[in-house]
């Protein structure tokens, strides 16, 4: 395991200046969650207000956008790993409609406990580094919905911009706010105000 310390400029209208890489978490930010269950399919995955317009602003900046998202129902056997694939190909289809595209999506089918790519682990981004040599934690941003996607970018020492759940418990939106660089309401208003 590697860890790259970023040095953060102070305050967030300065702080993603050097972004090229855009991690982006999936459920909350790009599509709804759904409450105390998983999304399986794309008949039941909304995508959120803006998003397809945000991605194609992103995409048109020259930054890579990748997402790196936990899917515990597939060991769960809510779904497989087959029908994630078909979902994010459909995904994938819908933002090429909107002049949008993902250049890479990472995914953790595990449980609790059995891997280091599961967030706050930080086996996906790990991975990602690999596969796109000149990404590092430094030129990166980590853009999530929960407390796991805050502390997986702080353990990495990336900058992270928190999107507010209205779903997540108090206390954990309140530890995550507290650990990200920035807060925004959607993927369209983080964007617009920190990445454009």
């Amino acid at each position: 395991m590697f860890v790259i310390i970023a040095t953060m400029p102070s305050g967030p209208g300065g702080a993603f200046t050097n972004i090229s890489y855009v991690f982006l978490d999936r459920d909350g930010v790009l599509n709804r969650t759904l409450v105390g269950a998983y999304v399986t399919s794309w008949e039941e995955f909304e995508v959120l207000p803006g998003v397809e317009q945000a991605i194609a602003q992103l995409n048109r900046s020259g930054r890579k956008v990748i997402v790196v998202t936990n899917q515990r129902g597939i060991a769960l056997g809510l779904h497989s790993e087959a029908q994630l694939h078909a979902l994010h190909a459909r995904l994938r289809e819908h933002l090429a409609a909107h002049g949008a595209h993902l250049d890479a999506i990472y995914y953790c089918p595990h449980d609790y406990g059995e891997c280091r790519c599961r967030k706050p682990q930080t086996g996906m981004f790990e991975q990602a580094f690999q596969d796109f040599p000149g990404a590092l934690a430094d030129n990166s941003v980590m853009v999530g919905d929960s407390l796991v996607d805050m502390e997986a970018a702080t353990r990495l020492g990336m900058r992270s911009i928190f999107i507010a759940d209205p779903a997540a418990p108090r206390s954990d939106a309140s530890r995550a706010s507290a650990l990200a660089k920035a807060c925004a309401a959607s993927l369209l208003d983080c964007v617009g105000r920190y990445l454009a």
